[in-house]
């Protein structure tokens, strides 16, 4: 009984990982694509995990809200920040600290 536990509590613990490394693949896409639209650097090429939640969907299903933040560039000599934000693994939201447009 205690394998049986253990082999299940690894297994999801092995999903809720691979789960995440999606989620984090679809946010650095999201934010490099505005980065791209806006003329912005998205500085490191990288986001960071920021935060994790509970959250209900569009139809009322729960899913993971996970916030990730970014740092970007409008001048190439300094750093903004700003966060994506992603509910299960479609974008939910994201912000960018205001910058002057040219």
């Amino acid at each position: 009984m205690l394998e049986t536990a253990a082999i299940i509590l690894i297994v999801a613990g092995l999903a809720f990982w691979i789960d995440s490394l999606r989620a984090r693949e679809r946010a650095l896409a999201a934010g490099r694509g505005a980065c791209e639209r806006n003329g912005l650097q998205l500085l490191d090429e990288t986001v960071q995990f920021a935060r994790l939640r509970l959250a209900r969907d569009d139809a009322g299903r729960l899913r993971l809200r996970r916030t990730y933040s970014f740092e970007f560039s409008d001048t190439g000599d300094n750093r903004r920040h700003g966060a994506i934000v992603m509910l299960g693994g479609d974008l939910q939201d994201m912000q960018f600290e205001p910058y002057r447009l040219q």
